[in-house]
């Protein structure tokens, strides 16, 4: 959990702590009132505003003896940008809520923030304001603002059947971190980083909503339960590919191999990725991948006209 040592969250307070998080940070244009007063003041060019919140909750979705603070900040704020960038938007503000026993090191909220904002910085946009109370555990809470530009959100429903499915990013690398993190195996250092702290294809949302994309999603939950939301909510089939995935699950065949399991597990049914997977009336953007098709149907989520019969993704509320 990093450094231990120094006066605690208690010792310095909650007002001090804050100062300290937010000391010497740099805003954009855009944040007309930062931290520091009773709330934030952040423009909104295109006159509307995405907005997505998510939670990390220490035990359940992270932990301090695989990662350090820094990468739980990381890990945040990536999962978070994810969301409006699958809306076809770009990250404008974040803002963060801590929870943390009372007798943690200060130094562990320093080094959280300083995540936090390094990858905000990825992500184009600040962190403009939150608040820290005290918890049983340690929970991190950030809500994302976001930008059309002027375009349509690009949502979950319109998909069309005779579109293409691409995908921008990696799929089935996170899952192979956590297998490789849960069995302590140290060999695969870049799958167990990426566990750690995602990396979304920043940048990449604006580029298929601009390139026409009817609907899109993350693969926070899994490429195939994230790919069956878009076919429920727009009443069709997606049917993917196993030779335009065989690439994916050939790079985590190693891996597999140490752990005895069938790496397109991973790649279907593994998440935390945050790779953007689209649907295109025409051609892809370039550095997307074609992985699928668009199909008249029901809401099913194929491979090869076949179905799926192994993992599918994460169920909140699920053993995992």
């Amino acid at each position: 959990m990093g450094d231990q040592d120094g006066p605690t969250l208690a010792d310095v307070g909650e007002f001090a702590v804050i100062k300290q998080l937010t000391a010497g940070r740099q805003y954009s244009a855009g944040v007309h009132v930062g931290p520091g007063d009773d709330a934030a003041v952040l423009a909104a060019p295109d006159g509307r505003v995405v907005i997505s919140t998510d939670m990390l909750v220490q035990g359940r979705h992270f932990r301090f003896d695989w990662s350090t603070p820094y990468h739980v900040g990381r890990k945040a704020i990536a999962q978070n940008a994810a969301d409006v960038e699958a809306m076809g938007a770009t990250a404008t503000g974040f803002v963060v809520g801590l929870g943390a026993p009372a007798d943690s090191a200060a130094s562990v909220a320093t080094a959280l923030a300083d995540g936090l904002w390094a990858e905000a910085a990825l992500a184009g946009a600040p962190v403009i304001g939150g608040d820290l109370v005290a918890s049983p555990h340690w929970v991190v809470s950030v809500t994302v603002f976001g930008d059309l530009g002027g375009r349509a959100p690009v949502t979950r429903g319109g998909a069309r059947p005779g579109s293409v499915v691409a995908v921008v990013g990696d799929l089935g690398v996170s899952a192979a971190g956590h297998a490789m993190w849960a069995a302590g195996i140290d060999d695969f250092a870049e799958f167990r980083s990426r566990h750690l702290v995602p990396v979304p294809p920043y940048g990449q949302g604006a580029v298929a909503a601009e390139a026409g994309a009817t609907a899109m999603t993350d693969t926070s939950d899994g490429l195939v339960a994230d790919l069956r939301h878009i076919a429920v909510a727009s009443g069709v089939d997606i049917d993917l590919s196993a030779g335009a995935l065989r690439e994916e699950w050939s790079i985590l065949g190693p891996a597999a191999d140490e752990v005895g399991v069938d790496p397109r597990d991973w790649v279907l049914g593994g998440g935390e990725d945050h790779a953007l997977v689209a649907c295109f009336p025409g051609a892809a953007p370039p550095g997307w991948r074609v992985i699928g098709t668009v199909r008249d149907g029901s809401g099913r989520v194929l491979l090869d006209g076949g179905h799926w019969t192994g993992p599918s993704g994460w169920e909140s509320f699920g053993s995992g």
